[in-house]
């Protein structure tokens, strides 16, 4: 039988908020809750189906991995049917708690009297660092040391808040759930809420002697040097993962990963477009009409050039190989080269005449202020 896509399943679009998905889910759970429709086992199953889609899409991971690879990726086991409510309580449909963690999904409250476990070892923030490099530590790649201050597990109390020698104490309140248990009046009766414990502030222990070097915060800040390496060809924008380089997790979690954005700083000469580099190179009237042969300046030192006689203003040639290595495979783009024909703005007695000449040879008329030039020319060669 095959399965429906679970943003249909939620009545949802692909791109839904995960508030979106939350108020989505406790809106159908809430209308096709078994226990509100004891004698229709195909509720039970929409009300199986249901609790499959938002299990998925409310972990950012396994959406991640049913957005690319749809119920390929193996979420969900299948959909059980009213004998699914036998004396495991809603144990099938993914509810391992019974009753009581059903009411705690729809409502933030417990039905009867048991106590939610205290919280326990989160993963510590993530960091970013934006590095600024050259053009050239991209093309052949770098090795680079920054300094991250970020948050750290206590080396005095190993992050348990407590002075040495000492260690926190249950909580009398909550007796080490990090929880109270309040009652009130719901829609479908009286019931039992949960709230964060306000001795302990949901810790579920409490510090008599606090460590003096953390404050009884159980982390302390620090500055770390982190060595990196920047690979060749890496592109403005990209980012490299420092696994564990971020802050430290509490109640004993991992810590986070450092993101490190690289920003590529523009170049005087060059410019970069994908893996080629753009060069723009002046040459003179001479050169272009002429055509030369030149040594053009690269990121790896120079290059040949051959400029074809009568050659264009804004005329642009190839070297192929001497652009950007690619990170990922062997190889180089290519190194375009654009030339710019430069008039030049002062010239001598000489040059002027020789000016003057090629434009009598091409019948072409000069400036006033160079008239006694061209006279002097057209006289040279027997002009009337």
């Amino acid at each position: 039988m095959n399965k429906r896509d679970y943003y249909e399943v939620l009545g949802l679009q692909k791109s839904a908020s995960a508030d979106q998905i939350k108020k989505a889910y406790r809106s159908l759970a809430k209308q096709y809750h078994p226990d509100f429709n004891k004698d229709d086992a195909e509720t039970a199953k929409k009300f199986n189906e249901i609790k499959e889609a938002y299990d998925v899409l409310s972990d950012p991971q396994k959406r991640e991995q049913y957005d690319r690879f749809g119920h390929q990726a193996g979420f969900g086991g299948g959909a059980a049917g009213p004998e699914g409510f036998g004396g495991s309580g809603f144990g099938g449909f993914g509810f391992g708690g019974g009753i009581d963690e059903i009411f705690e999904q729809f409502f933030g409250g417990m039905s009867g009297a048991g106590r939610r476990r205290p919280p326990g070892p989160e993963q510590g923030n993530h960091l970013r660092y934006d590095l600024d490099i050259t053009l050239e530590d991209a093309f052949s790649g770098a090795e680079k040391v920054i300094t991250i201050p970020r948050t750290e597990t206590c080396p005095e109390c190993k992050g348990t808040r407590a002075k040495a020698g000492t260690k926190p104490e249950t909580c009398p309140t909550c007796k080490g759930s990090g929880q109270q248990q309040f009652a009130r009046n719901t829609p479908f009766g009286r019931m039992m809420s949960m709230q964060v414990c306000g001795n302990c502030r949901g810790e579920g222990n409490i510090v008599n002697e606090p460590c003096p070097t953390c404050r009884a915060q159980g982390r302390v800040v620090k500055e770390r040097k982190v060595d990196l390496k920047i690979p060749a060809g890496i592109e403005d924008g990209s980012r490299l993962r420092v696994s564990g380089g971020g802050e430290a997790g509490t109640r004993g979690g991992p810590p986070g990963d450092l993101y490190v954005v690289i920003r590529v700083k523009p170049h005087k000469k060059f410019k970069r477009q994908g893996q080629d580099l753009v060069l723009e190179m002046p040459i003179s009237i001479s050169q272009a009409a002429l055509g030369a042969e030149m040594e053009v300046e690269t990121l790896a030192g120079t290059a040949d050039l051959r400029i074809p006689e009568g050659t264009q203003h804004g005329a642009t040639f190839r070297i192929k190989g001497h652009g950007m290595p690619y990170m990922r495979g062997s190889g180089k783009g290519d190194l375009r080269v654009k030339v710019e024909v430069k008039v030049p703005k002062r010239l001598n007695a000489r040059q002027k005449e020789l000016l003057a000449e090629l434009a009598y040879i091409n019948g072409e008329k000069v400036g006033l202020e160079n008239k006694g030039i061209f006279d002097k020319v057209k006289d040279a060669f027997g002009g009337g």
